[in-house]
């Protein structure tokens, strides 16, 4: 089964292009076909798919080097070329750089249905079957970049390997382990966090480890510690960064040897707990600085996920503030229906050093002090404290960064471009040219998704 995955195709003959789309959409895909490189990439900030398929001979940039732009930015993407006869040697070449395979011109129709299911089954990159989302549902986003966090999540997710979650404070760091440990084999068994920065020295380790009766003072009776609290499941170490010193080192111990031993207990006692840990600080100037442990974090930094910042993901504001309106609309037992349209651009556009967390605690202040059903401006302005930013007209972005600059507008404004040209102090003939330039059209970005050809 296909369970809709997203593919894109990528080739300029119009006639192959057509029948691979007829063939793929039949066999439940839900395809995007595209005639160059260019309008790929344009068309990935938009959304991102599940596999690209791409054929190597293309006017502009080929499909190699479409391939070495699809690996910088979205590592864990799979992606298969189509090459004839005299690029097969580029195409095994792309291979061992990171291509999922190629198929050479003419293939056999079944093969190629066989090797994209294949590519999405090892990767785990059936994005739209809404059962394989359950994992994620807590997280709330149409980011991009936090679409490959997410990706690559999933991928890690299956494996026993401990991830290391980085981030500023609030950007969801335990929200993203809660998902990852959903979408593991130990989804059944128990999550356990514990934030290390949290607990004062003295009482973290027996926190972690336990203690039995009369270990200390004030041990009345034994105490299972949360690596056996956790056993079979997964144990978050949040904040990881600020464990002490002497907790490395008896930390690393359980690690090497999967057993804890309760202070004042004479014997260890096996644990099966995977690791996944989190934290804001910059471990590798605490490794410098001699704070942390360098076999620790090698222990602890198989795999890093960072996420972003939420003026990374600007776009997710709107989203993010409706999703927690609704929620505290019922906490609060008010009709609130959302918010005025300038207090939603006040919100999109505000700097928000305390990430999603801030966003949160803004809109439970302004769903408390509601007095109608629709938020107004004042009230957010309130709730801010601090003035809003507004979106930089276009002369002062920063040309490398035109398209995200626009994808960013079309998506704030769901594809309006009037809104977009607006906001980017632009008159509407040159807003679209500059949408063609980039190769952006402005339907993609509609909630009914793009138009038919």
């Amino acid at each position: 089964m296909s369970g809709g995955a997203r593919l894109l195709l990528v080739d300029d003959d119009a006639d192959l292009l057509k029948l691979l789309s007829m063939r793929l959409e039949a066999a439940g895909y839900d395809v995007t076909a595209v005639a160059s490189a260019e309008a790929a990439l344009a068309q990935m900030d938009v959304h991102r798919p599940a596999l690209v398929l791409s054929d190597v001979q293309l006017p502009g940039m080929d499909g190699l080097a479409l391939f070495n732009a699809i690996r910088e930015r979205h590592p864990a993407l799979p992606v298969i070329l189509l090459t004839a006869h005299g690029t097969i040697p580029d195409a095994v070449a792309a291979t061992a750089q990171g291509v999922y395979t190629y198929l050479t011109k003419p293939f056999d129709g079944r093969a190629l249905l066989d090797t994209i299911a294949q590519a999405l089954t090892l990767t785990a990159a059936r994005q739209d079957d809404s059962a394989d989302e359950a994992w994620r549902d807590a997280i709330v986003s149409r980011s991009n970049v936090m679409a490959e966090v997410l990706a690559e999540a999933r991928l890690v997710a299956a494996s026993q390997a401990p991830v290391l979650i980085r981030g500023e404070s609030g950007t969801g760091k335990e929200l993203l382990a809660r998902a990852i440990h959903a979408a593991s084999p130990r989804a059944g068994r128990p999550f356990v966090a514990v934030n290390c920065g949290a607990i004062p020295e003295p009482l973290l380790e027996s926190e972690l480890f336990g203690h039995v009766k009369g270990a200390f003072t004030g041990a009345l009776s034994n105490h299972r510690g949360l690596f056996q609290a956790a056993d079979g499941g997964t144990l978050l170490l949040d904040e990881i960064g600020d464990m002490p010193l002497p907790l490395q080192v008896k930390l690393l111990r359980v690690l090497q040897e999967h057993q804890v031993r309760p202070v004042g207990a004479s014997e260890a006692v096996p644990v099966d707990v995977r690791i996944l840990s989190a934290t804001h600080r910059d471990l590798e100037a605490a490794l410098a600085e001699g704070q942390f442990r360098e076999d620790l974090y090698y222990r602890l930094n198989v795999v890093s996920l960072t996420l972003p910042s939420l003026a990374e993901r600007r776009e997710d504001i709107p989203l993010l503030a409706q999703h927690f309106l609704q929620r505290l609309a019922q906490k609060y037992n008010k009709r609130l229906n959302g918010f005025a349209p300038d207090a939603l651009k006040a919100l999109s556009m505000a700097t928000w050093p305390g990430n999603v967390r801030q966003l949160h605690n803004v809109v439970e202040q302004v769903s408390a002090l509601a007095t109608s059903p629709l938020i107004p401006l004042a009230l957010v302005q309130r709730a801010l404290r601090s003035p809003s930013v507004e979106v930089l007209p276009y002369a002062e972005a920063r040309q490398r960064f035109e398209r995200e600059y626009l994808v960013g507008l079309l998506k704030l404004t769901d594809g309006n471009v009037a809104d977009a040209a607006r906001l980017a102090d632009r008159n509407r003939t040159e807003f679209y040219r500059l949408l063609q330039r980039n190769g952006l059209d402005p339907s993609m970005f509609r909630a009914d998704g793009p138009v038919a050809d």
